[in-house]
Parts: C-alpha cells; structure tokens; sequence
C-alpha cells in the first residue's frame, strides 16, 4: 500500500465525514437553526483540514495510518475497543441535538457553553499538536519495526505519557457542553471510561514491546492528567 494519499482521496472523505456528522445533528435537530452545531463543524473543518495539510506535506505516512480505521493486525482486545467506541459514539452524537434542540430536556447556561468551545478548540490544537510530535501514532496499538518506532518524549510526551488522550477525553466532554446537552455528558463518560480501559492494556503493550519505554514510563510519572492519573 502506498505512503501517498491522493488529494481526491482526502477530499472525499472529508466530505463524506462532515456530511455524516452534519446530517447527524441536524435531522436529530430537526432543524438547522442550530448556531452551536455549526460553529463546531466549522471549528472541527478547519482545524482538521489544517492538520490534514500539514501531514499530506510533512508526514504522509502517518497521514495514512490515521485514515485507516481498523488494522487486521490488531490485537484483540483493541478491536473490541474500536468497535465498542463506534457503538457507544451513536447516542453520543445523536443527544445533542434531541436534548439541546428538539425536545430541550437540558439547559447549558451561555457562559459553560463558551467555555466549552474553548475547551473544544485547546483540545483539538493539542492533538494537532501530538500529531506533530509522533509519527508513530496508530489508531491501534502497535509497535512499528519497520519504521523504527522509537519512544516520543518531547513536547506534550514531557507532561503525561498518553497526551492524544488527554485531548479527546476533554474533547468528549467539552462537545455535549458546547452543543447545549447535558443528557449527551452520559456517553460522553463512557467513551472516556473505555480509554481509562485501553491506557493499561496499550501500556503494557509498549513496556514489553517497545525499548526504553520502561525507562520513560518512570521519568513521566502521569498517564493522562498532570497530578491525578
């Protein structure tokens, strides 16, 4: 297969998926008088296409590897985790817009629903960030031979040794924060309490697999978040 992904390639999928993710919200809107809806498309479009860019110029191989969802050579148990996160991801995205638009069981006040936007916006710009930073971040857990794979330890990899996760699970929260819907929080956790699942797994993975991991794990003492885990 390749290194290079065409730029026909990464328009369509582009397309395809924020025209999922748009009809997603707004037929379970019901409306597309959704003003929170559209701003985080537009803020997810243009910092996804920004590190889609980025990566076509600088790194096309770990372009490819991000656009591949599922690897045959997966362990297991991350299969399941990939397919568990798919399923639980369909309430997730379907919450907001029945809770926050069309039946308005939750109210989130204007000042939480900014501060989630800002949240969302520093949690994407800190996975662009990590992007950046390791060329070896598969969707699945794996250590990569045949690319050299090699311990990342600059940048975010100084404060917590899984600093993409620490950007999705606040992701996960600040997005049913930002929409409007707080009965969206619910799938929110779970999808946040399945990662918290794969941190130890992935780990033990990488202390058996990958040199010098070990030795990093003990200079970095914190998975996720500075001070807690």
């Amino acid at each position: 297969m390749p290194a290079e992904i065409s730029i026909p390639r990464i328009i369509a999928r582009f397309v395809t998926g924020f025209g999922v993710l748009a009809a997603v919200f707004f037929w379970s809107a019901g409306t597309f008088n959704w003003p929170e809806a559209w701003l985080y498309l537009v803020i997810q479009f243009l910092i996804s296409g920004a590190e889609a860019v980025w990566l076509k110029r600088n790194d096309p191989e770990l372009l490819k590897e991000r656009m591949t969802f599922l690897k045959s050579s997966a362990k297991g148990w991350d299969k399941a985790f990939m397919w568990i996160s798919t399923v639980v991801s369909i309430p997730y995205l379907l919450l907001p817009g029945l809770d926050a638009v069309r039946y308005q069981w939750s109210l989130v006040p204007i000042p939480v629903q900014a501060i989630a936007f800002g949240g969302v916006i520093a949690s994407l710009l800190l996975v662009f960030r990590v992007l950046r930073e390791n060329p070896f971040l598969s969707r699945v857990v794996e250590v990569q031979r045949e690319r050299s794979h090699r311990v990342i330890t600059t940048g975010p990899y100084r404060v917590v040794r899984h600093p993409m996760y620490t950007g999705v699970v606040v992701l996960f929260f600040c997005i049913p924060l930002a929409l409007g819907s707080l009965w969206s929080l619910i799938p929110a956790a779970l999808l946040a309490a399945l990662i918290i699942v794969r941190i130890p797994l992935e780990e033990k993975t990488l202390h058996a697999e990958l040199e010098g991991y070990s030795a990093y794990a003990g200079r970095v003492q914190y998975r996720l978040f500075p001070g807690v885990w």
